[in-house]
């Protein structure tokens, strides 16, 4: 075996991408276009005081909603106002709009369903800023990291204006 044989075997061996796996940070993107807040910020206790687990919200520009990562879809309430996903040992929570588990999916359609894959940027549910406006809630997209403990740190990535896909989120593993 020749010496660049040797070199590929090494970098792309089996034992090689477990190490760099381990050490990789994951990447949580934004679900919407619009103004990304802090998670202190959020207008909803539960999630700005990290009840939920560390988060970050957007102020979105229009209601389409995307994926944040590439995933399985673990969670559709009949509600249609959230979706639960796992990517990667992390779960995360896409939650559209604060209080809307009252208007009982009014105003959302729902693009997905338990078990599918999707790639970060698929779109995931619609939602009718009018009607939740009309029925009195924020139309704040968060999304949390439910099972931040697992991680050494969750932090977030940027505040502001954002774009679909844009890092929002970061998260290291243990």
């Amino acid at each position: 075996m020749g010496f660049l044989d040797k070199l590929k075997k090494g970098l792309l061996g089996e034992e090689a991408a477990p190490a760099a796996k381990a050490d990789a940070a994951l990447s949580v993107g934004a679900v919407a276009k619009g103004n990304a807040i802090p998670m202190a910020d959020i207008p909803d206790p539960a999630f700005s005081q990290g009840f939920v687990g560390f988060c970050c919200g957007i102020e979105p520009e229009d209601g389409k909603v995307y994926a944040p990562v590439d995933g399985v879809v673990s969670q559709v309430p009949d509600t249609l106002h959230a979706v639960g996903m796992e990517s990667e040992g992390m779960e995360l929570l896409v939650h559209c709009g604060v209080d809307t588990v009252d208007m009982k999916g009014q105003g959302f359609t729902m693009l997905v369903k338990e078990g599918q894959r999707v790639k970060k940027g698929d779109p995931i549910i619609v939602m009718d800023l009018e009607v939740i406006r009309a029925a009195g809630h924020p139309t704040t997209i968060i999304t949390a990291v439910t099972n931040s403990d697992d991680f050494a740190k969750v932090e977030p990535a940027a505040t502001g204006p954002v774009q679909v896909g844009d890092e929002v989120l970061k998260a290291a593993k243990k």
